[in-house]
C-alpha cells in the first residue's frame, strides 16, 4: 500500500515539473509573440495609412540632384518605373553581433521603410541556447526604439532617447536610395562634393542628421557614412562613433538593379566590427 501511496506521490511530481516544462516548450515553439504582434500591428497602422501613388520617376525630377545621385537612378533603372510607398526588404541567416564582446549569431531580419513620413519598422528573430530571442528596431513619430526580448516574455533591454531618435533618423537617411522615392521628399537635402560622392541631410520632427554617400564611377552605391550614430554599451554608457552600411553585388530584378549584400559597421579607433552581415537580401516595393 505504502508503495502504491509513493508512487502515486511519484507520479503527480513527475506531472507537476512536466507540465509547466511542456507549456513553455510550446510557447517557444508556436509562432505567435507580443513583441511579433507589435511589429505587425505597427506595420499595419503605417501600410494603411501609406496610400499608393501612380507617378513615376522622371528624368525631370532628378536633374537638380548631384551628378552620381543622377547616375544611380540612371544606372539602376528607376527612371520611368512606379514611385513606390513603402519597402519590404528580408534578411536571412544574417550574421549579427548583438555587442562587440560577444560572438556573433544568425537572425532573420524583416524591416520595413515608408516614404510619406520617415518610417522604419523592423523585426529581429533569433535564438540563444535554444531559447527565443527577438528585437524591434523602429523610427515612428519622430520616436526612435531598439527593443530586445527573450523567452517572448523578459525584456533584455529597452533603448529610447534623444540618441535614439537621431541614429533612427540616420538609418532611415542611409537607405534612402534603396527606397528611392524617399531620396526625393523634401525632408532630405541633397549636397555635390565631386562625380562619386554626395552628402545628404534630412530634418524631421525638429531633428536633423547627415552622412556621405559613395558610389561606383558607374553609379552603384557602394556606402554611406555618418557620425551620427552612437554606441550603447550594456552598462548604459553612450558613445559616437563613426558608422557606416556598405552595400553590393547587384543584381537585376524586374528591370532595377538592386544589391543584394548589405553589412553595417562601428569604425572603432581599435578597428572596424561588422555587426550585420548579409548577402541574401529580398527587396520588395509596394
Amino acid at each position: 500500500m505504502k508503495n502504491k501511496k509513493r508512487g502515486k506521490k511519484t507520479m503527480w511530481i513527475l506531472t507537476a515539473v512536466a507540465v509547466p516544462i511542456l507549456l513553455i516548450i510550446v510557447y517557444f515553439i508556436i509562432p505567435f509573440s507580443p513583441l511579433k504582434s507589435d511589429f505587425e500591428k505597427a506595420v499595419y497602422t503605417e501600410i494603411s495609412t501609406s496610400g499608393t501613388s501612380a507617378e513615376v520617376f522622371t528624368s525631370e525630377e532628378i536633374k537638380a540632384l548631384p551628378i552620381p545621385v543622377k547616375n544611380y537612378f540612371e544606372t539602376c533603372g528607376y527612371i520611368g518605373t512606379p514611385k513606390m510607398t513603402y519597402m519590404k526588404a528580408v534578411y536571412k541567416n544574417v550574421d549579427f553581433l548583438l555587442s562587440a564582446d560577444k560572438p556573433s549569431s544568425k537572425i532573420d531580419y524583416t524591416q520595413y521603410n515608408f516614404v510619406k513620413k520617415p518610417v522604419r519598422i523592423a523585426f529581429i528573430n533569433t535564438s540563444m541556447f535554444g531559447i527565443p530571442f527577438q528585437g524591434l528596431d523602429s523610427y515612428i513619430g519622430g520616436k526612435g526604439g531598439m527593443k530586445g526580448v527573450i523567452a517572448k516574455t523578459f525584456t533584455l533591454f529597452n533603448e529610447t532617447g534623444t540618441e535614439m531618435d537621431i541614429a533612427c533618423l540616420v538609418t532611415v537617411l542611409s537607405e534612402c536610395l534603396i527606397v528611392p522615392n524617399i531620396a526625393l521628399q523634401d525632408y532630405i537635402v541633397w549636397e555635390s562634393m565631386d562625380d562619386t560622392h554626395a552628402k545628404a541631410i534630412i530634418s524631421y520632427y525638429g531633428i536633423t542628421a547627415s552622412g556621405i554617400f559613395a558610389f561606383s564611377e558607374n553609379g552603384e552605391m557602394l556606402s554611406f557614412t555618418t557620425n551620427d550614430r552612437w554606441v550603447i554599451e550594456s552598462n548604459g554608457t553612450k558613445t559616437q562613433i563613426p558608422w557606416s552600411i556598405l552595400v553590393g553585388d547587384y543584381e537585376e530584378k524586374n528591370g532595377i538593379r538592386q544589391p543584394t549584400s548589405f553589412k553595417a559597421v562601428w569604425h572603432y579607433e581599435s578597428g572596424d566590427s561588422i555587426y550585420f552581415d548579409s548577402n541574401n537580401s529580398i527587396i520588395e516595393y509596394h
